[in-house]
């Protein structure tokens, strides 16, 4: 007991209440539905349909985009009609595409439910996290934001292992239940937010003050905080998430010549790391500058890069060691960046625009992901994959030197330095 009351403060633990606690049972069993199938998209694709790598590879491009192209839609839907009426929406469309994905013979149904679910996913993120927002006194938004990326976690990785009591490369039908059950867990969660309506409307000053309901995305483009803030994480995400899903096996196994089941065991550090640390570093943070963090988050990650890169001058056995260090690493780094980077934009976002802002700041993951694979297809295309490492390493540290720099644009409380009288909303 004197463990919970060290990790999460009393004042904190008053704020769980039932609104919150159903708030984050309902991440954690979205999040298990993602672990399900988390990564099976092209073996899916190309070992159990039967499809080419090259329309594998193809189609989760095109639906990376549209991830990205909806998102600013999302966003505005959020401010007009309240994130619980659209992530109600993208749950049952993403439970039906899901469906169909289970079933996707042909390359064209492969392509609609696989787009379909791009386009649904991308309303996830932006109206959640307004959701959250709402939910939790802007003074333990940090916090709550930090305990939620842990459930994150949690979730995707209890879905993971139950997905590999399932899943069987032999079995076709397998994958058929695995799609089957994600639908019906991706439901579940919905009902559980359902529950939260009464937090999730339209804003009221929205409807009654016209100027107000004339504002839109001209007002969140012309926020300098805001495009700073997008630059910035795009940078470091491209130096951290980006780069890591789109070369780390890839150097692991070419580059290090190490087997490919290695994989999953370092990953298995990467999301204990993160369990079991969360709210331990949400203590060290607490009142700290929230750039400062994400500055240091950049550090955290070059150090991972610079590891990586060692790794190669070692025997297996200790380059194998090693990379489990530097994902512990990088874990940690993760930790940092889970809550201050959402408390800062919603700390900084107007309530009637709140889900433009959480959209705008999606679309940091959203084009890094799209450009940090093209990148490290450059460094390994030209023979350069041994270097590829430090130069993601040098882009995570410029993406936090340019989060010290939005420092100067933002007030003591926006930058987490001091507390800010609460602003709750509820309607």
């Amino acid at each position: 007991m004197k463990l919970i009351e060290t990790l999460v403060p009393a004042d904190f633990r008053s704020s769980i209440t039932g609104p919150l606690r159903r708030y984050f049972t309902g991440t954690f069993v979205s999040c298990m539905g993602q672990g399900l199938t988390l990564s099976l998209f092209v073996v899916y694709l190309h070992n159990v349909r039967g499809f080419s790598t090259d329309f594998a590879t193809l189609l989760l491009s095109a639906a990376a985009l549209v991830g990205i192209g909806s998102s600013p839609v999302w966003g505005s839907l959020t401010d007009r009609f309240g994130p619980i009426r659209v992530i109600m929406v993208a749950v049952i469309a993403d439970a039906a595409s899901l469906i169909l994905w289970a079933h996707a013979h042909t390359e064209s149904r492969a392509t609609v439910a696989a787009l379909l679910l791009a386009l649904f996913g991308g309303a996830g993120w932006g109206p959640s996290s307004t959701l959250l927002s709402r939910i939790v006194p802007s003074e333990h938004r940090q916090r709550a934001f930090g305990f939620n990326f842990m459930l994150v976690n949690l979730g995707i990785g209890f879905g993971g292992l139950v997905s590999a009591s399932i899943v069987d490369l032999h079995h076709p039908e397998s994958f058929v239940i695995l799609y089957t059950f994600n639908a019906g867990i991706t439901l579940m969660g919905g009902l559980i937010v359902l529950s939260l309506w009464r937090y999730g409307g339209p804003i009221k000053e929205l409807r009654d003050d016209a100027t107000l309901k004339a504002e839109g995305w001209g007002e969140v483009l012309r926020d300098r905080r805001l495009r700073r803030y997008v630059l910035a994480a795009v940078v470091l995400m491209i130096g951290g998430y980006g780069s890591q899903e789109a070369g780390f096996s890839l150097f692991v196994v070419n580059n290090l010549k190490l087997p490919i089941h290695v994989i999953g065991i370092i990953f298995f550090f990467n999301t204990t790391t993160i369990v079991c640390s969360q709210l331990w570093v949400l203590n060290k943070i607490e009142g700290k500058s929230r750039t400062k963090v994400m500055a240091t988050v950049a550090l955290f990650w070059l150090v991972f890069w610079v590891i990586l890169d060692a790794a190669l001058a070692l025997p297996k056995v200790l380059a194998i060691v090693s990379l489990c260090a530097a994902m512990v690493i990088f874990a940690l780094g993760e930790t940092m960046l889970s809550p201050v980077g959402p408390a800062l934009v919603n700390e900084i976002a107007p309530e009637h625009l709140r889900g433009r802002y959480n959209a705008a700041a999606g679309l940091a993951w959203g084009v890094s992901g799209t450009l940090a694979p093209a990148i490290t297809a450059l460094y390994f295309n030209d023979h350069l994959g041994d270097w590829w490492p430090l130069g993601t390493g040098v882009t995570a540290l410029v993406g936090g030197a340019l989060m010290l720099r939005l420092k100067h644009l933002l007030s003591a409380s926006e930058d987490g330095r001091e507390p800010h009288p609460s602003h709750h909303v509820v309607e």
